[in-house]
């Protein structure tokens, strides 16, 4: 297991209400100050979670079997892993399909930034697939001993995910606003699939590991 394997789940992490929002934070009124706060709360969330994560399975791996890479210790957690990817895929499918945004959302046109704020800190704590998924990388990666700063770039590549409806505004302007819509509806319809398949193939990789 290394960090590539696991920065696909990025995607995973930010298809639904997650990039939606941004895409509504993006055509608001003060698009700029909105999305920034957006994403300030989407990091500190993400941060906070990976980091908590990642310490619970160290200690479940110390408590397993120490630091002895041939213990059963990185198959416990390798299996821990595993289950909570398969809950995720459960969750993805039972979520597929259009599906109106939720009313609040609509709310997003003149949102203030401590809101977005709490918006984006909300979203990535509150949602148990999004917690399935940074419990799957943490432990993916605290499972064979490579280090906290491996998890920065998971990090950086969700924030950057998030930051691209904000992004072409700024670089395209006008025909952002038309286009951002577009990429809105196509994310609440479409994405699970995505989700699905890289789910999917992260979970061949962790049986894979299994099967060492």
């Amino acid at each position: 297991m290394n960090l590539l394997t696991v920065l696909p789940l990025a995607f995973v992490m930010v298809a639904g209400p997650q990039l939606i929002s941004a895409v509504f934070l993006a055509a608001s009124r003060d698009p700029r100050r909105s999305s920034v706060a957006y994403l300030a709360g989407a990091a500190l969330g993400t941060g906070l979670a990976l980091t908590v994560w990642y310490l619970v399975f160290r200690a479940v791996k110390h408590t397993a079997g120490g630091e002895d890479p041939d213990s059963g210790s990185r198959h416990l957690v390798d299996w821990i892993v595993l289950a909570v990817l398969l809950a995720v895929m459960v969750g993805i499918f039972l979520r597929r399909g259009h599906r109106e945004p939720p009313s609040w959302m609509r709310k997003l046109e003149d949102p203030r930034p401590r809101l977005a704020f709490g918006l984006g800190l909300l979203l990535i704590a509150a949602m148990p697939t999004d917690e399935a998924i940074m419990a799957s990388v943490a432990g993916s990666l605290a499972g064979h001993d490579r280090p906290w700063w491996h998890l920065l770039p998971f990090l950086v590549l969700t924030m950057l995910l998030l930051a691209l409806p904000l992004l072409a505004l700024l670089l395209l302007g006008h025909r952002a606003t038309v286009a951002l819509p577009k990429v809105r509806d196509w994310a609440n319809t479409h994405s699970w699939v995505i989700s699905e398949l890289v789910t999917l193939i992260f979970v061949a990789i962790v049986v894979s590991d299994l099967a060492k």
